[in-house]
């Protein structure tokens, strides 16, 4: 495409993704956050948890100096606790709901737009009760964000039978989560991670077509599903163009295309793209975040 891409999309990463040793809300938050917050080519950033309030502060002073657009990702203060906001169990679901709640204090501490969670693991005999714990979940999220802010609630849609087998999951149940809440609540939204929808087993249309009123954020990045032999395999986010992996220039490529299509993307919204990328093993993580940004470079040019 000959226009520039900047035109239509701000540019995003997901820090504690990229850089890994961040991802428990301690480590070298602060100065990893600098090192994107100094590069131009990102026009947004996705955070998580930061336990100490003063890097808190120096994060937020950052965020505010550079105008970075910051969503805040709650999936770590869940993963690390192994905590299920879908959980059947009612006082485990309301641990789950808590520490969210706390995760919508800290963005909007830091000044987020956006806070992201993901759903839980499920029981096949149970998914109905599973769901509508969810939806319980999702509003009680939606309904404390607008109470206490202005944040947009938005769903990451992961893998549901493969790694990290979340509920939500297939396109028909997002979709169908997103209808109901809307009937409620106008702050709420869905996120497709490109590097997710190998894992369902869909294809980009199947993925995008049925739920594209509800998108507000989208990701790309790259997955490994031809079996668990092979390096990488499941939710790992490595490099585009990793071995044996889906996702490299031309996937990346018609992916942008599709969401032109359907105006997602356009020059008059300018939605945040973020790259989700993982170094495998002992990668450095600057050299993974070239290679993204090499990647989306050369997926403009063949849209």
């Amino acid at each position: 495409m000959e226009e520039i891409m900047k035109k239509y999309m701000k540019v995003g990463i997901v820090h504690f993704m990229a850089f890994p040793s961040t991802i428990n809300g301690e480590g070298p938050i602060v100065e990893t956050i600098e090192k994107i917050a100094e590069d131009d080519y990102f026009d947004a950033i996705e955070i998580s948890w930061i336990k100490d309030p003063k890097k808190r502060q120096k994060v937020k002073s950052i965020l505010d100096v550079s105008k970075l657009k910051t969503t805040y990702v709650a999936h770590p203060r869940l993963l690390s606790k192994n905590l299920n906001i879908n959980d059947t169990n009612e006082e485990k679901r309301m641990e789950a709901l808590d520490t969210l709640k706390k995760g919508i204090d800290e963005a909007n501490e830091v000044g987020a737009e956006n806070f992201a969670f993901l759903s839980g693991n499920y029981d096949e005999n149970n998914i109905d009760l599973a769901f509508k714990a969810l939806l319980n979940s999702t509003k009680e999220l939606c309904s404390y964000a607008k109470q206490n802010g202005s944040l947009n609630i938005i769903l990451e849609i992961f893998d549901h039978k493969v790694d990290k087998k979340s509920l939500i999951g297939p396109t028909d149940l997002a979709l169908k989560l997103a209808e109901e809440v809307e009937k409620e609540y106008k702050n709420f939204g869905l996120i497709v991670d490109l590097s997710h929808i190998p894992l369902i087993g869909e294809s980009i249309h199947e993925s995008i077509l049925p739920i594209k009123k509800y998108i507000k954020q989208i990701h790309i990045g790259n997955a490994v599903v031809k079996g668990p032999s092979y390096e990488a395999y499941g939710d790992n986010h490595p490099r585009f163009g990793f071995p044996y992996s889906e996702n490299d220039i031309d996937e990346v490529a018609e992916f942008l295309k599709l969401l032109i299509e359907i105006d997602y993307l356009n020059p008059l919204d300018q939605p945040v793209v973020s790259f989700e990328v993982k170094p495998w093993k002992n990668e450095k993580p600057e050299l993974v975040i070239a290679n993204a940004k090499r990647t989306l470079n050369q997926a403009w040019t063949k849209i």
